[in-house]
């Protein structure tokens, strides 16, 4: 690996510990707020920083694909980020992690069923690796009290996936769009619905302890304005495929933060399920990168 290669991996690898990570210091930040309060103060305040991000780097603020944005906001930031918060309430932060990272198979599923795309043979094997590891995590004949919030976090990877979808097309329409102006825009307008239902859901009062404030600084802060820097500056040197199966380490230092910090030791039949998704995500990945490189192949060639 030479020296221009280091930097952008090393960016991916800390971007991965960022969002990794994230999964405990949110379980910690619903300890003194209601899901809905921290998620409104998690995507708002995230949604400042990236704007003023914009500012900042002398990017046009004006937003554009409005109505699209105003979709992208409800699928990725009001649904998957809500749905994922939802879920930590109920249930551990490795477990939800690990069952929200299989939005790649989801978006393979649906590209199937929307976009028409065949699935081939390396795709069909990780759909029942992926499958398998799910029925382990789920495991419905001995579902306890956390089957709640797995549907939760599977429903996030869905809403994710219908974003990636959603997002791939708009790419497609308006090539030249920022990705850190349509992040921050969706995120802002996707923050408004969570804003209503924080102030509409009968809650306790927000603790406004040191503890809170400092995860709400890590999401708005770290987990917004530096990880998409992180990731546009890694995402402008290095294939988009790659950038994407390095990012896939995020669910796995949440699994191992999640043991480390609170104890949340995945039961034998979890860790296989966990294994089998992670070996699912890791080929589904390495079949985008190899048809992205085919593609780039056969566009020098012409």
């Amino acid at each position: 690996m030479n020296s221009k290669s280091i930097r952008p991996f090393a960016a991916l690898i800390l971007l991965s510990c960022l969002w990794g990570y994230n999964w405990v210091v949110m379980k910690y930040g619903l300890m003194d707020a209601s899901a809905f309060q921290f998620g409104a103060l998690r995507t708002f305040l995230g949604a400042l920083c990236l704007l003023l991000l914009l500012v900042v780097l002398r990017k046009p603020l004006r937003p554009q694909e409005v109505p699209t944005l105003i979709l992208l906001g409800i699928l990725q930031t009001c649904g998957f980020t809500g749905l994922i918060i939802w879920a930590l309430v109920h249930g551990s932060a490795g477990k939800t992690a690990v069952l929200t990272y299989t939005m790649p198979f989801w978006v393979m599923v649906m590209a199937w069923l929307f976009l028409r795309e065949k699935i081939g043979y390396t795709q069909k094997v990780a759909i029942i690796l992926s499958l398998t590891g799910l029925l382990l995590i789920v495991d419905p004949i001995h579902m306890g009290s956390d089957g709640f919030s797995i549907l939760l976090a599977i429903l996030a990877g869905v809403f994710w996936a219908f974003a990636v979808i959603i997002a791939k097309k708009l790419h497609h329409r308006v090539p030249d769009l920022d990705l850190l102006s349509l992040t921050a825009w969706q995120m802002l307008f996707g923050s408004l619905p969570l804003v209503i239902l924080a102030l509409w859901v009968p809650a306790p009062p927000i603790h406004w302890t040191s503890r809170f404030i400092a995860s709400v600084a890590f999401n708005a802060i770290f987990c917004n304005a530096l990880a998409w820097l992180l990731w546009l500056y890694a995402l402008k040197r290095l294939a988009a495929g790659v950038a994407s199966m390095t990012s896939m380490l995020a669910p796995l230092f949440g699994v191992l933060a999640a043991w480390v910090q609170l104890g949340e030791r995945p039961m034998p039949h979890e860790f296989c399920g966990m294994l089998l998704i992670g070996v699912s995500l890791i080929m589904i990945s390495t079949h985008a990168m190899s048809q992205h490189q085919e593609i780039e192949s056969a566009m020098g060639q012409d």
